[in-house]
């Protein structure tokens, strides 16, 4: 057994043992982590930082010393001292490790920058925002009737909108006199109308008709990735959008390793709050360049998430999350200055957290009710928004389950021995050949099969670099209708599966899916690792459906809509033959995109709306997994592809799914455990 210090990169999820003294970038190399440079590794470029944690990672089984890497060295300090570096960040090329530990690869540092494919989806929104801009002429101060300039603003806001007496933020009235005297005593004014914390107030003044607009940000912040509507507040617009990855992931991929951060290390939540508000404020400054607008007219501000985000976001201990009965510090909407998030945007703007459901249940699936409505259906719908931690909805008029699923970042190409997130050069779709075995696929930013012709030109610049989360999930369905796979995922022989892309790999066997070595490039297979990974997944999600359809009393749903950004992307039959859905038609299973942050804009630019989704949320029965027998009995039976007991009637009429096993050489039938 080695005893190199073993080196994890996060968001990859790649990992390594390497002799003391090797340098990170040179790590990253051998790897295949996306780490960039350009100058040789001289320390010129800066284009290799990296960002190392320290502390106990008990899902890694690492503890993470102050000197894991050597010390910051002469290049670094000069660096540092003509451009910067961010505080925590080292020099790749530079720093050498010394013992075990987790480093961060920022967005900024990837050649293959991640695509955060959260879009705004189309959708008709009736308009009532809470900040909107009023034109007013106000009277010019009188000798003879002495009041102050913004006591005869409000009354002119009274007489010409029938605004009620408003308060000004301090900011207001350091501009108020200026403005008004250069306007003429005209003035646009912007007022946040109030809410149930927050009294109606004047929060920005330009002299004259101010002919420009304002702007709120629906934001879904995610486990893995933050993603940001920029919307105009008079038009509904969505104007740009944006995302990056939650620079949290270097704490943990999912939601329990980053609670047990918290526990493990003393000022573990600190760090983890300042991560995702610095990530936060990298966003905005992004969204705005975008937009080629001032940050300053980003007024108002919804964020969706989901209960450990919300508690990390808000600068609380999440370690109650992480323990039954999960209790939440609150579970109620909340109406903030963005002030008091360290938040960047105008200094008076506010910000509205939706209502969490259950300590599992969060504020995205919240917003994910107000956009689907399954409370307003006639037919039984299941609503599925898939990610690392899966929220689950299942209702219709009579009444709306949730429950939430661990599934883990298997799905969004982490754990996977070829796995990438979503990224130029990464395999999105897969097909296998049924005669002959063999697979052909898409990468992202090419349109065309690997097997037609001017694939290669088209991804001359990124290459062929892995495979992403719905490149996994088609390639193991499309290996086990195959017969690749057998029902309890077993990768066959070559003799056994008539397949010459498998092979034997130590105790069981692999498919290739790609050689790129012969052009420096890598070689990518699905190994019997990655089909388990898949299967826990899978199984997480199916269960938690199983689940709420049981407590609702019904073996079948009406229709099936899979939610989230990465839900957008998975084929239906896919997802079926893996066993991640119920049964049920083919065209009744719909992507509804990202339809938590189709929620967090509809509260944003319908303040009616933030009132319905309070009211909604309590009328949810959360379901508890945790807690519930019949979930682990789930569990087992789903670990099976499709399922060990389901017969899955609408899929077999679909597609011929072989019924093999690979445990007893082809033979078919139930397979047998041996003893260990």
């Amino acid at each position: 057994m080695t005893t190199d210090p073993l080196v994890i990169f996060t968001p990859s999820g790649k990992r390594g043992h390497f002799p003391v003294g090797t340098p990170v970038l040179t790590a990253a190399r051998q790897l295949g982590v996306d780490l960039d440079s350009v100058c040789g590794g001289r320390g010129i470029c800066s284009k290799c930082q990296i960002t190392p944690s320290y502390g106990e990672f008990s899902k890694h089984g690492v503890t993470v010393a102050p000197d894991a890497l050597s010390e910051w060295n002469s290049v670094e300090e000069r660096y540092d001292s003509i451009r910067g570096l961010k505080q925590g960040r080292r020099l790749g090329c530079q720093a050498q490790i010394r013992g075990d530990v987790v480093i961060d690869v920022p967005a900024e540092s990837q050649v293959h920058k991640q695509v955060v494919r959260k879009r705004a989806e189309v959708r008709e929104i009736t308009m009532n925002p809470s900040t909107r801009l009023y034109y007013v002429e106000v009277e010019e101060p009188d000798m003879h009737d002495p009041s102050g300039d913004l006591e005869r603003l409000v009354i002119a806001l009274r007489r010409d909108w029938a605004l009620p007496a408003l308060e000004a933020d301090l900011g207001v009235l350091r501009n108020l006199q200026k403005a008004l005297r250069k306007g003429a005593w005209r003035v646009t004014v912007a007022v946040h109308l109030g809410d149930a914390v927050f009294s109606p107030r004047i929060v920005a003044i330009w002299p004259g008709f101010y002919e420009g607009t304002i702007y709120g940000l629906a934001v879904d912040l995610g486990s893995t990735t933050i993603a940001a509507h920029l919307c105009d507040l008079r038009s509904g617009e969505v104007v740009a959008s944006s995302g990056i990855m939650n620079p949290q992931i270097r704490f943990g991929e999912d939601l329990m390793s980053r609670v047990s951060y918290g526990m493990m290390n003393p000022t573990g939540s600190d760090e983890m709050t300042r991560a995702v508000r610095e990530g936060m404020n990298a966003l905005f400054v992004q969204i705005a360049s975008e937009a080629q607008i001032d940050r300053d007219l980003i007024m108002d501000a919804v964020f969706v998430c989901n209960p450990v985000m919300h508690h990390l976001f808000l600068g609380i201990d999440a370690y109650e999350l992480g323990q039954a009965p999960f209790a939440l510090a609150t579970s109620d909407a909340l109406s903030l200055r963005a002030l008091e998030l360290d938040l960047n945007l105008h200094p008076a703007a506010r910000v509205y957290i939706l209502p969490c459901i259950a300590g599992h249940v969060g504020a995205d699936a919240a917003a994910v009710a107000l956009s689907e409505a399954p409370d307003k259906s006639e037919d039984l719908v299941l609503i599925v928004d898939v990610g690392t931690n899966a929220e689950i909805l299942l209702g219709n008029r009579e009444k709306v389950l949730a429950c939430s699923s661990p599934t883990g970042p298997a799905f969004e190409g982490a754990q996977i021995s070829s796995g990438q997130r979503a990224a130029p050069g990464a395999i999105e779709h897969v097909e296998i050949d049924p005669v002959t075995k063999l697979p052909r696929f898409k990468v992202i930013g090419s349109d065309i099969w690997s097997d037609e012709d001017g694939f290669g030109d088209t991804i001359a610049q990124t290459g062929v670099t892995g495979i992403c989360g719905s490149g996994i999930i088609e390639v193991i369905a499309e290996m086990r209708m195959a017969g690749i796979v057998d029902g309890p995922g077993l990768i066959g022989s070559a003799d056994q599966t008539g397949s010459p892309n498998c092979f034997a790999d130590g105790r069981t066997n692999s498919y290739l899916l790609y050689d790129g070595t012969a052009a420096g490039g890598p070689l990518i297979t699905v190994t019997n690792t990655d089909v388990r990974q898949i299967q826990m997944a899978k199984a997480a999600l199916y269960s938690g459906a199983r689940l709420l359809m049981d407590k609702f009393g019904v073996d079948k749903v009406d229709r099936v809509v899979l939610a989230g950004a990465f839900g957008a992307h998975i084929s239906p039959k896919h997802a079926m033959v893996l066993g991640m859905i119920p049964d049920a038609p083919l065209d009744k299973v719909t992507s509804a995109g990202n339809a938590a942050g189709t929620g967090a804009r509809i509260a944003l630019l319908n303040t009616d709306a933030r009132r319905e989704i309070e009211t909604i949320v309590r009328q949810i029965h959360k379901i508890e997994t945790a807690i519930e027998p019949r979930f682990q009995e789930h569990f087992v039976n789903a670990s099976a592809i499709p399922n060990a007991v389901e017969p899955f009637p609408i899929l077999n009429s679909i597609v011929k799914i072989p019924q093999i096993n690979h445990n007893q050489g082809g033979d078919r039938g139930p397979r047998r455990r041996g003893r260990r």
